[in-house]
C-alpha cells in the first residue's frame, strides 16, 4: 500500500531538479495510491495550508511535478500557453529518460497528434475543427435526443418502483445521446454504452473495448465519406481545416469519450444533491432555484474532473510564489481551485448562475463541447424527476460510496425508491435488466464488445483497476 507521507517511505529524497528539492523529503505527497485517493479534497487542503497556492507533489512513481491549487493561479496557467504549453514533449521527466516504458503516466501525458496537446496554429487548425463541428448543433435538437432518451431508460425500470441511477440512467444517457450526434445508426447506441463503460471502469477488458470503440468509428469514417449527412463526424471529414483520416477519428473518440465521462459525473452529483438536500430539491420545486442554476452549483462543489493533466512550462518561471523550472509538468487542480477560500469564503454561499468555475478549463483549451454537457444533463435530469416526483433515496447518505483515480472521482451508486407510474409496464422476469441488451444483433462489420467481467472467486484477489484515461489517450492508430 502506498503511504501519502513521503517521510513515511525511507530514502525519499527530492532528486536535483526536482520541484520540491530544497523544500525538504518530509513536505513531498503523493497524489496517487489509496491514501491520497481516499479523501483527495483533505489532500487538497492539507497541500493548501503547506505551500499555498501551488504545491509540489509526486506523481506515479515518484516523478516530480506541480499541483495547482489556487482559482487565479490555474487561471494564469490555463491562460498563458506561452508559459504553460499543452506540449508534453517538453517534459524534464521525458527527456531525462524517467518515465518507464510501463508507467500509468504514458496513456495519458505522451503527445499524440490532438487538439489537446498543441498550442499555437496547429491547436486552432485542430480546435476550429471540432468547435465547428459541434456548434451546427442547438440546445433544443439535442434536448429532443435526450428526452427520448431518457423516457427509454425510465421505462426500462420504472415499473419496479426502484433502480440504481448510475447504472440504470447517468452511465447510459451521454452516451446514447452522443452516438447520435456523431451521425451513429440507432443500434450503435447500446453497444457502445457498454463499451465505454467498460472502459471508463478500467476492467481487464478495457483495452479490447478500446478497439471496438476504434472501430465502430473507423466504419462510421468510411460510411459519412460517402454519405455526409447532418452530424459530427460528417462535418470534420468535411471541415476546411482538412483533418486527416487518423485525426479526424482521434477527435471523434476524443468527443466522444471525455463528453460522456464528464457529462455522467455531472449528471450523478446533480441528482445526489437533489436526494440529499431537501432544501435545495425545495429551492428546485418552487422556482427559487433553476436547474441549470443547480448545475453550475455542482460545477462549482463536485466537478466532473479533480484535476486536469497538464501543462508543461516553457521556460523558468514564477507561479503562485514557487519557482518552476522549464520543463516542469503542472496538474490544474480544477477542484481545489473551485474552494479557493480567496474567492469563496463562504463555501455555503450558493452561486446562482456563476460560471466563473473552472470545471470546464479556461482559456484556449476551455472546453468546447460544455453546453452540449450542459443540455444533456439539465434535460435528462428535468426529465427524470417530471416522471418520477416522489423519487427519494434508498438507502442512508452516509451508506453513499465513491470510488477515486487520482483524477476524478465517481458515484458508485445512487438506489432510489419511487411510486411507480401507473402507465408503467412491468418488465418480464425473463427480460434482461441492462438496456443495452435490448439492441439487435452485432453491428455491420464488427465485433461486439467483450461480456461483461465475471466476479472474482471469492477468496482471491481482485483484478487490478485500470483507469479509463489510460484508454482515453492511447493510440487510435
Amino acid at each position: 500500500m502506498t503511504t501519502p507521507h513521503a517521510e513515511s517511505t525511507p530514502g525519499l529524497t527530492p532528486p536535483p531538479g526536482c520541484p520540491a528539492h530544497g523544500i525538504g523529503a518530509t513536505s513531498l505527497r503523493r497524489i496517487y495510491g489509496a491514501e491520497a485517493e481516499r479523501d483527495p479534497h483533505a489532500l487538497y487542503e492539507e497541500l493548501r495550508r503547506q505551500h499555498g497556492p501551488v504545491a509540489p507533489v509526486l506523481l506515479h512513481g515518484d516523478l516530480p511535478a506541480w499541483i495547482v491549487l489556487g482559482h487565479r493561479e490555474n487561471l494564469e496557467a490555463m491562460r498563458s500557453p506561452s508559459r504553460f504549453s499543452n506540449d508534453s514533449r517538453l517534459w524534464r521527466m521525458f527527456r531525462e529518460g524517467r518515465v518507464p516504458a510501463d508507467s500509468p503516466l504514458r496513456p495519458m501525458v505522451e503527445w499524440q497528434p490532438m487538439c489537446v496537446f498543441s498550442d499555437g496554429a496547429e491547436h486552432e487548425r485542430l480546435r476550429s475543427a471540432v468547435r465547428d463541428a459541434l456548434d451546427q448543433f442547438d440546445r433544443r435538437g439535442v434536448r429532443r435526443y435526450v428526452i427520448r432518451y431518457t423516457d427509454q431508460l425510465v421505462d426500462a425500470f420504472a415499473a419496479e418502483g426502484r433502480a440504481d441511477l448510475i447504472e440504470e440512467f447517468a452511465e447510459k444517457l451521454p452516451m446514447l445521446v452522443m452516438t447520435q450526434l456523431l451521425g451513429m445508426p440507432e443500434e450503435y447506441g447500446p453497444h457502445l454504452v457498454d463499451a465505454a463503460l467498460d472502459l471508463m471502469k478500467g476492467t481487464e477488458t478495457a483495452v479490447s473495448s478500446n478497439e471496438f470503440v476504434v472501430r465502430t468509428l473507423r466504419t462510421l469514417t468510411e460510411r459519412k465519406k460517402a454519405r455526409p449527412g447532418h452530424d459530427l463526424a460528417s462535418r470534420l471529414l468535411g471541415h476546411e481545416a482538412n483533418l486527416s483520416d487518423d485525426e479526424v477519428l482521434e477527435h471523434l473518440r476524443l468527443v466522444l469519450i471525455s463528453a460522456n465521462e464528464t457529462t455522467v459525473n455531472l449528471i450523478a452529483n446533480t441528482l445526489r444533491l437533489v436526494l440529499t438536500d431537501r432544501r435545495f430539491r425545495a429551492n428546485l420545486a418552487g422556482g427559487h432555484m433553476t436547474l441549470p442554476d443547480a448545475l453550475e452549483q455542482v460545477l462549482w462543489d463536485d466537478p466532473p474532473l479533480s484535476a486536469i493533466t497538464g501543462r508543461w512550462a516553457t521556460g523558468d518561471t514564477v507561479l503562485g510564489g514557487q519557482q518552476i523550472r522549464a520543463g516542469d509538468m503542472l496538474l490544474l487542480g480544477v477542484a481545489a481551485g473551485n474552494v479557493d477560500p480567496e474567492i469563496r469564503p463562504d463555501l455555503g454561499k450558493p452561486l446562482l448562475g456563476n460560471r466563473a468555475h473552472l470545471a470546464f478549463s479556461s482559456g484556449p483549451h476551455e472546453c468546447p463541447g460544455q453546453d452540449i454537457g450542459r443540455a444533456i444533463a439539465d434535460t435528462g435530469v428535468d426529465t427524470l424527476l417530471a416522471r418520477l416526483p416522489d423519487m427519494r433515496l434508498a438507502v442512508p447518505e452516509g451508506e453513499l460510496r465513491w470510488s477515486a483515480a487520482w483524477l476524478s472521482k465517481r458515484l458508485e451508486a445512487l438506489p432510489v425508491e419511487f411510486t411507480p407510474p401507473t402507465s408503467a409496464a412491468p418488465r418480464s422476469p425473463s427480460a434482461p435488466k441492462d438496456f443495452a441488451s435490448t439492441a439487435p444483433g452485432p453491428l455491420p462489420e464488427q465485433v461486439p464488445p467483450p461480456a461483461p467481467r465475471p466476479e472474482p472467486v471469492t477468496g482471491s484477489p481482485a483484478p487490478a483497476r485500470r483507469t479509463w484515461w489510460s484508454l482515453f489517450f492511447r493510440s487510435a492508430g
